[in-house]
């Protein structure tokens, strides 16, 4: 018998999860809550929407599995927020690790953590709480990843990398072998980091920009 499962949130990401969870688990979705304040449907994905207010009526923790889905929002902390209060009503918390992601690290991974198709992560990887790791990535060995992370699509985290907590990794973004990245940074898209990081901080590639020769001039397209 599948495991119950109720998610946090009514946004695209919780759609997702519900897809994913539906479809690769041992876990069916039988409900959605949000705070009672942004109930807006009392049906999402033809399933029940109920207050996070009423949750332990409806669905207690001694039936039922969490998973918190939501993105990236304030550098992870709603998330975060919304984690800490469902542990504290005494919920055990679902992962979604994709059977087509290549996971070799010995299982030291935490809980509501979201990691996607074709993710390698390496031997002797550690990665945190409320994690989550989208589609294509590269988690080189002996890497850290602390709680309440977001990666998006096609990073490579080389061996050795330590990340801090409620970071954001953009895509296609290149952290070299052995640095620190301190907590609540932001690694914009296509960032190249060849050195440790402060708290906070903010890394941005350069966006490329239009040619002064329009696209009707080109002459081989």
């Amino acid at each position: 018998m599948k495991k119950k499962l109720v998610i946090f949130g009514t946004g695209d990401i919780a759609q997702i999860a519900h897809f994913y969870f539906s479809t690769d688990s041992e876990c069916q979705t039988v409900a959605f809550v949000v705070d009672a304040e942004y109930i807006k449907e009392h049906k999402f994905c033809d399933l029940p929407v109920v207050a996070f207010e009423d949750v332990l009526r409806f669905y207690p923790p001694t039936d039922h599995a969490f998973f918190v889905a939501l993105s990236y929002s304030k550098l992870n902390a709603v998330r975060k927020e919304k984690y800490i209060k469902a542990k504290l009503l005494g919920y055990q918390f679902a992962n979604f690790i994709s059977p087509k992601a290549t996971v070799l690290n010995q299982g030291m991974i935490g809980e509501n953590c979201f990691i996607l198709e074709d993710n390698t992560i390496q031997p002797f990887v550690t990665i945190g709480n409320n994690v989550t790791i989208w589609s294509g990535n590269h988690i080189g060995h002996h890497s850290v990843i602390k709680d309440h992370n977001f990666i998006s699509s096609h990073v490579v985290i080389s061996g050795g990398v330590e990340i801090g907590e409620q970071c954001f990794i953009g895509v296609n973004a290149t952290l070299r072998d052995h640095i620190k990245v301190g907590d609540r940074c932001v690694i914009g898209a296509n960032a190249l980091l060849l050195a440790d990081t402060e708290p906070e901080g903010v890394y941005i590639s350069t966006a490329t920009e239009r040619s002064k020769v329009p696209s009707t001039r080109l002459r081989k397209i």
